[in-house]
């Protein structure tokens, strides 16, 4: 029981409180944006990017945060290498040019202690358009293996390829796209 009372005192120590803005850095290993849309009114196809980066800050007393997001275009993955090397040309991401996917936000909205939406402006393709993304989970914990504080959201949107300039292959290909970002990041200072 003593060793038991000992492990949650130290997991409710090692815990910070909501005390101020807290930067967060993304782990790149559990953060993998993808997307889905539809091909030809037959399917939905699927991918992601195996690489992104970027910074969090939460101050949820004040109810405020940022975020930037850096997704590497060049990783994208389909399980297809034939279509992901169309992907990665002029039609679609042209990553020879355009190397970056950006999210950047200033602007946090909190329903209670968590965030519930980021409004933001998305860069694809050298063009930039306002974006929000909606957060369907947002949890903060220590991890239970390395023992560093750590949170973790699914955020979502969709939007228009043709906004950004990638017109290839609309309509067989939908205009719509929805874009997914499993976000965990861990506690700067730690």
């Amino acid at each position: 029981m003593k060793r038991l009372m000992l492990t949650l005192s130290v997991l409710l120590l090692s815990m910070p409180a909501y005390a101020g803005m807290e930067s967060f850095t993304v782990d790149p290993r559990h953060t993998y944006p993808s997307f889905e849309v539809n091909h030809m009114g037959l399917s939905t196809q699927r991918g992601r990017f195996n690489g992104a980066a970027g910074k969090i800050t939460l101050d949820r007393e004040a109810k405020k945060g940022s975020v930037q997001i850096e997704i590497d275009a060049a990783t994208v993955s389909t399980g297809l290498e034939e279509l992901e090397k169309h992907l990665k040309n002029e039609d679609f991401f042209n990553v020879g040019k355009h190397p970056k996917i950006i999210f950047k936000s200033n602007a946090v909205e909190f329903a209670g202690d968590n965030p519930r939406s980021v409004h933001g402006d998305l860069t694809l393709l050298g063009v930039t358009r306002p974006v929000t993304l909606s957060i369907s989970s947002f949890s903060c914990r220590v991890h239970p293996i390395n023992k560093k504080y750590v949170c973790g959201a699914d955020a979502s949107t969709a939007i228009k390829r043709s906004d950004f300039g990638m017109t290839y292959a609309i309509p067989g290909v939908s205009d719509e796209v929805k874009l997914f970002i499993q976000v965990e990041a861990f506690k700067d200072g730690q």
